[in-house]
Order: structure tokens, then C-alpha cells, then sequence
């Protein structure tokens, strides 16, 4: 349907009403990952800039493609309404806790257990299809903040901390994802 470097103010509008959006990254040699998120993590900054708030979760592949290339699509399908598909195309950066910027990226978001990483992409194309291919599918409730948030808040600052140690340090190419700070490798 149409290319562009930047985000157009209906793209900018479609991107704010979906409730669903999926990351791609990968680095040389590496597995190309793809995730679904979701909750209220992401924020559209600029027609050229998107923030993302990526919460805790069972690996960390983005983080460690990002260090190590940069590279990152972000695609939006409509579910619901007109069918479109919308990818983003960019170069992108990861912050942590442990970094100066993590105080006013984090403060763009509502505070919830388990914040992680937040990654800031600068667009440098954007494409958008027909989308006839997705089917209609309304959204029943988001499982998140049932489900997540508080298992999160359960295991507290600490055990967040070895979770992290456990599952988040490493990609599952052996890959660092920067998550731990410096000054404790």
C-alpha cells in the first residue's frame, strides 16, 4: 500500500488505538526472535521516534540483538476495524535500571512490577499493507495486569533480581543483554 521514513499523523493514530503490537530484532548470526506485547508500554514520540516499555519475561532476546546490531521492526496489525498493517522499520537503543536515561523514559509509562528494559527507536521507514489476511478478533481483557503485574509484585525487588540472574543476563545465544550493570560482572 505505502512507504515513508516517517509516521504519518492517521499512522501515528492507528498505532495509539492498538492494543497488540510484535517486535522483531536479530544480530548476525543470531535467531531472529519475535514477541507479542502489550499492556500500556508503548509511546509515540515523534513521526520519526517510538519508546517501548518491555517488561519482564522469560528471556531477553531483544535486549541482546539490540546491543549487538541495533536493527528492530515493529508491526501493528488491525484486529478490529479497517484491515491494515503497519511496520516500522529502525535503529533502536535499549536503557535499563541501571542507566542515567531509565528515570525519564520510565517516568512515560505507569509504574508496574517487573519493568525491564525500555527501547527507544528511531524510524527510518515505515510500510503499510492491506492486512485483508488478519481476521477480526476483539479483545476480550488483557491478561497482564491480572496475571503479570502481580507476579511480578509478588516476588519483590529482590526476587526480581534473581529472576534476572537466572533467565534475563544472556540471550539463549549466549549474547549479554546489558541488563546487569558493570560494576557487578
Amino acid at each position: 500500500m505505502g512507504h515513508s521514513n516517517h509516521l504519518s499523523p492517521q499512522l501515528r493514530t492507528f498505532i495509539e488505538g492498538q492494543r497488540l503490537f510484535f517486535v522483531a530484532t536479530s544480530a548476525p548470526g543470531r535467531r531472529i526472535n519475535v514477541s507479542p506485547k502489550g499492556m500500556d508500554t508503548l509511546r509515540v514520540l515523534s513521526n520519526q521516534r517510538i519508546v517501548w516499555m518491555n517488561l519482564t519475561g522469560s528471556g531477553n532476546e531483544t535486549a541482546a540483538h539490540v546491543l549487538e546490531d541495533g536493527r528492530m521492526t515493529l508491526m501493528f496489525c488491525a484486529f478490529e476495524g479497517p484491515a491494515l498493517i503497519l511496520r516500522v522499520y529502525g535503529r533502536a537503543k535499549v536503557c535499563h535500571p541501571h542507566q542515567a536515561d531509565w528515570a525519564d523514559l520510565s517516568a512515560l509509562f505507569p509504574s508496574m512490577a517487573g519493568q525491564r528494559n525500555i527501547f527507544d527507536l528511531e524510524i527510518e521507514a515505515v510500510q503499510t499493507s492491506c492486512g485483508s489476511g488478519v481476521p477480526i478478533m476483539p479483545v476480550q481483557e488483557e491478561r497482564g495486569y491480572d496475571e503479570l503485574a502481580p507476579y511480578y509484585e509478588k516476588m519483590g525487588p529482590e526476587g526480581l533480581a534473581r529472576y534476572w540472574q537466572r533467565k534475563n543476563l544472556q540471550s539463549i545465544d549466549g549474547q549479554p543483554t546489558g541488563l546487569e550493570p558493570k560494576e557487578s560482572r
